[in-house]
């Protein structure tokens, strides 16, 4: 493994070390000669330090790192004229585009140096920036993501923000190191075996993934404490957990860490009440204590405590963004709800509970989904969007029941935890 030469806390450097091993070996999966994309904030150098130099010795043939200011970002959304916050150059859409041509892989690393750096800008100004560049890169998400055709992976890094927010009590530099220690954790990056762990927890994700798909579920209904909602399911759903591969057979882990089983719903099928049970962000802003209503599949009113303009906005975006894109059961054993703590971070609160997704669905998700048009996709219900955020609905309150296509009903998660043959 390499060695750090970016400051870090000395006690982590070894663990540091096992991360950028598991993002390089596992969660991309990197190959020999392979083009490799790194999107990042500026303050993470410690862990690009140490992740390009094992991209490197893992034979990569280009490593590109895309860094970003969050600063700058604001300032743009302040200070550009409105008719330019859509505005994108070709070479943007170009990059995405190679991506996809040359199979490359992709990095996303996750992790605020300022949490709310939009949260007080205009929320219609902040979305037309990123619906401008979704559609810039549009081609990546279809073939590049959806259809797996690139090595794409998430992944977080601590930061003293952020960490603060986490653990508000600890003074910066300790939070900081507090949330390291939990990422390192919950990846399980703590102890020497961890790529061996990995395998184990793949396999559990892979066989639970197997067992739902093979039920034949029509619908799941998930009922606790302000929630009655019914997610309709295709004919054709097939659930997925854990690593993913590409058409080439090469495996790669999109997000690390991973608890999910998930699935790509029917949206003409949503009904139903569901209160979200973690805050979640929205463009740059936290959206707490929400409560949605859906009718004839779409989201017909909602109600927060802080975010509703946020919310808002996103929801406008287009047609597809009131409907549901993706619904994903996740149990109380993972180590993400047993570490007690709410991250503000989509990568870790999504792998803490179960989830509905508003907004695009994954056509790998549905039985030859990777071949479907977008007419045939609509024509089953299988959702569009330029949006996709993760919301929370899952608790130790909270039961998950599946009515299969053959009349039969059973329990799956009883109280957020596994039932039965699930409970692996």
């Amino acid at each position: 493994m390499p060695e750090i030469a970016a400051p870090f806390h000395p006690d982590l450097k070894e663990q540091l070390l096992r991360y950028a091993t598991l993002i390089a070996a596992h969660g991309l999966n990197v190959q020999e000669g392979q083009l490799v994309q790194v999107s990042s904030e500026v303050f993470h150098r410690p862990l690009l330090d140490a992740l390009v130099s094992e991209l490197y010795r893992r034979g990569a043939g280009f490593v590109h790192v895309e860094l970003s200011d969050p600063i700058l970002q604001r300032r743009r959304i302040q200070a550009s004229r409105p008719e330019f916050l859509s505005m994108t150059p070709a070479f943007y859409t170009a990059k995405f585009r190679e991506l996809v041509d040359c199979t490359a892989a992709n990095l996303k690393i996750l992790g605020p140096e300022f949490p709310t750096y939009l949260s007080d800008l205009d929320p219609m100004a902040v979305n037309e920036v990123r619906k401008a560049a979704y559609q810039a890169a549009k081609h990546f998400y279809s073939e590049g993501i959806e259809r797996s055709k690139v090595h794409w992976c998430v992944v977080a890094a601590s930061t003293p923000g952020w960490a603060s927010r986490v653990f508000p009590k600890l003074p910066l530099a300790e939070a900081e190191t507090r949330l390291w220690e939990e990422i390192f954790r919950i990846c399980r990056v703590d102890k020497p075996d961890f790529l061996e762990r990995w395998a184990q927890h793949n396999e559990v994700l892979s066989v639970r993934a197997r067992k739902l798909t093979g039920l034949k579920i029509s619908e799941l209904r998930f009922v606790g404490p302000g929630t009655d909602l019914t997610v309709g399911l295709s004919s054709r759903a097939v659930f997925k957990g854990g690593a993913d591969r590409t058409p080439q057979g090469t495996s790669f882990e999109p997000n690390l860490p991973t608890e999910e089983c998930f699935t790509t719903p029917d949206w003409r099928r949503t009904s139903g009440t569901v209160r979200a049970t973690r805050p979640f962000l929205v463009n740059g802003t936290l959206v707490r204590e929400l409560v949605l209503q859906f009718k004839d599949g779409a989201i017909s009113h909602f109600e927060c405590q802080e975010g509703k303009a946020a919310l808002d906005s996103y929801l406008k975006s287009d047609e597809g963004a009131k409907r549901l894109g993706e619904v994903a059961l996740v149990g109380t054993d993972s180590p993400v709800f047993q570490s007690g703590l709410v991250f503000e971070e989509i990568l870790f609160d999504e792998n803490a509970a179960c989830h509905i997704a508003v907004g695009s669905a994954y056509k790998g998700c549905l039985q030859g989904g990777e071949t479907m048009s977008d007419a045939e996709c609509v024509e089953i219900g299988c959702n569009a969007s330029s949006v996709h955020t993760d919301i929370m609905i899952s608790s130790e309150e909270v039961d998950v029941f599946a009515n299969r296509a053959s009349g039969e009903s059973l329990q799956l998660i009883s109280k957020g935890r596994w039932s039965g043959d699930f409970a692996l």
